[in-house]
């Protein structure tokens, strides 16, 4: 997505932002770092929820979407299986790997509060899984 086809998203005006960084991500685990220009990069975070909470939790998620593009994603979405009541899958979508990595520099403590709040309704012994996949080119491919 080049600059000019950039969305702008405004502050909603009752939105008071801590833009402290927060650096409370961790770091992508690779086995081949991409290329900085490699992408689009999606990133996929898998929630389990208890049916009752699936209203509230896809309230909290709206804030953590606004974040997400705000910050620079190009795409966020959020996903229900319906052959699962409880399962959700929220998807964002970054222009490059280095992109994505400046994500991590950008998040700050209002995003940790929101992810927080929307991950509060994740059940479960794990934390939410994240899978991070680059952009399969036909040139990357083996022969």
């Amino acid at each position: 997505m080049g600059l000019g086809a950039m969305a702008w998203y405004r502050l909603v005006e009752s939105e008071e932002l801590e833009l402290t960084p927060s650096s409370h991500w961790p770091e992508p685990t690779v086995a081949v770092e991409p290329h900085p220009d490699d992408g689009p990069v999606l990133v996929m975070v898998e929630y389990q929820i208890e049916a009752q909470h699936a209203r509230d939790f896809t309230f909290a998620m709206q804030a953590v979407r606004r974040q997400r593009l705000r910050e620079g994603a190009s795409r966020s979405g959020l996903y229900r299986d319906p052959t699962d009541l409880g399962r959700y899958i929220e998807t964002l979508v970054v222009e490059s790997w280095a992109e994505h990595l400046r994500l991590y520099e950008r998040v700050t403590v209002s995003d940790r509060i929101a992810e927080e709040r929307a991950r509060a309704f994740h059940i479960g012994r794990v934390p939410p899984a994240v899978s991070h996949f680059v952009y399969a080119h036909r040139s990357d491919m083996p022969n």
